[in-house]
């Protein structure tokens, strides 16, 4: 019974935040299809945003109904649980119109729905270097600086210069943020989870552009050679020691590979994938997830830290 009340007290949260944001609110959303996963349930209120003033009204929306805001950009780095989230999802694939080169300095001003492939390709095309390594990163531009996307021997803090952003606490206007005061470490900055990207520059390099390309097409070739396509998330686990210590050597090494659990399965081609069957659940994919953990710290020691987002779950803090 308290389940039920808690949920009905969710609903009526979502309707009050629906009422505020009006058409621009969708209600029971599944989620799912909005990742790489592609599994997972719905959000009580779904907000495809298109313009910034639209983060203003979902931060009201927010902070009226005292609801949780949950932002996503491509989706390739998250998981939500099939219980879905029971606050107000956030879509900025749409806040993707903005993508400009200046020649002249080699900076780069991308939108946070940006995909990081059509970036690495634009950029190379226009003779910049310096972005090669995010083709193989099928993530956002806003997402990128969230986490400090990288790969490839590069991440986003060789190249960003400052980001655009908005504050989901405060309903106040966009300010720039220097990319110094971002915190970037491995896989990881210190944005407040409230805080919204919106765009970002980026300080790149004059190069070549065949030079570029080339580069471009040898990271497409090492990843189709090298780690599984169908749906998963890319990397599940950060490796611990970079450099030194990988995750997946530690999975392979816990004789994981292969390994299934109901829908979900440990990658033949690399350890520290983890895929779903198309219609499968994301439950299984998390569950997966724990017991590739405990072998691993058994085995090894190592308590391996989760690369992904996990939405929905009780015990998303690893």
């Amino acid at each position: 019974m308290p389940a039920v009340a808690e949920r009905g007290a969710d609903r009526d949260a979502g309707a009050i935040a629906a009422a505020i944001l009006g058409p621009i609110a969708e209600r029971d959303v599944p989620l799912g299809p909005l990742t790489t996963y592609r599994v997972g349930g719905p959000a009580d209120v779904f907000v495809r945003a298109r313009r910034v003033d639209d983060l203003v009204s979902i931060a009201e929306a927010a902070q009226r109904s005292r609801l949780d805001v949950l932002v996503i950009g491509r989706g390739s780095n998250m998981l939500v649980a099939d219980s879905g989230f029971r606050g107000i999802a956030v879509s900025l694939v749409d806040l993707a119109d903005v993508l400009d080169i200046d020649d002249d300095t080699a900076v780069v001003t991308a939108s946070a729905g940006m995909a990081l492939p059509v970036v690495a390709r634009k950029t190379a095309a226009a003779g910049l270097s310096g972005f090669e390594w995010a083709v193989g990163v099928p993530g956002s531009i806003g997402g990128a600086v969230r986490m400090n996307a990288g790969g490839h021997g590069s991440d986003m803090a060789a190249a960003l210069v400052d980001a655009t952003v908005v504050d989901l606490a405060t309903a106040t206007d966009a300010r720039t943020v220097p990319a110094a005061e971002i915190g970037l470490g491995f896989r990881h900055s210190e944005l407040p989870d409230s805080v919204v990207v919106v765009s970002a520059r980026l300080q790149l390099a004059r190069g070549d552009r065949a030079t570029s390309e080339a580069a471009i097409a040898e990271i497409v070739s090492w990843r189709r050679a090298n780690q599984p396509g169908g749906q998963n998330a890319g990397s599940v686990f950060v490796n611990p020691v970079p450099g030194e210590v990988s995750a997946g050597a530690l999975i392979d090494a816990a004789g994981l590979r292969g390994v299934r659990l109901g829908s979900a399965h440990v990658s033949e081609k690399h350890a520290n994938f983890i895929q779903v069957a198309d219609g499968g659940s994301a439950d299984d994919v998390h569950a997966l997830m724990r017991v590739v953990r405990e072998r691993v710290e058994e085995t090894s020691g190592y308590a391996l830290r989760s690369e992904i987002r996990l939405v929905g779950f009780e015990d998303a803090g690893y």
